[in-house]
C-alpha cells in the first residue's frame, strides 16, 4: 500500500523534473540508478531513502525541503491532496506561458480570463 508521503514526494520529483525538461533517464544517470527506479519513486511505489533524496535534490537543483512543500501533517492516507500541475498538459502549458515575453503573457492571460468568463 502506498504511503501518502511517498506519493507526495514522488509527485514533487516528477514535477521538478518536468519543469527543468529532464527525462527519467537523465535523472537516473545523474543519480547513478536505473530509470525504472525513478519511475517507482515518482509513482510512490518505492520509498526514497534520505541519501537518495539528497542525490535527487542535487541533480534537480533544489533543496531537499522542496519535496515536502505542500505536505500536510496528517498525510498518511494513500492519496495526498493533488494540485493542477499533476497534469502533464497543464505543466506544459505553464512552461510555454513562462517562455513567452511578458507582453505576450499578459495578452494570453487576458484572453484566457475572457474565455473562462464566457464559459
Amino acid at each position: 500500500m502506498k504511503h501518502g508521503v511517498d506519493v507526495h514526494v514522488g509527485k514533487r520529483i516528477r514535477h521538478r523534473r518536468w519543469m527543468i525538461g529532464m527525462t527519467q533517464q537523465q535523472l537516473a544517470e545523474a543519480v547513478g540508478i536505473k530509470f525504472q527506479q525513478i519511475q517507482k519513486y515518482e509513482t510512490g511505489m518505492n520509498r526514497v531513502s534520505a541519501s537518495r533524496l539528497w542525490d535527487i535534490a542535487r541533480a534537480l537543483e533544489v533543496p531537499v525541503s522542496f519535496f515536502f512543500d505542500g505536505l500536510h501533517e496528517d498525510a498518511t492516507a494513500t492519496e495526498v491532496e493533488g494540485d493542477i500541475l499533476g497534469d502533464k498538459e497543464a505543466l506544459q502549458l505553464v512552461r510555454a506561458y513562462y517562455a513567452m515575453p511578458v507582453a505576450q503573457r499578459r495578452q494570453i492571460f487576458e484572453l484566457a480570463r475572457v474565455l473562462s468568463d464566457a464559459a
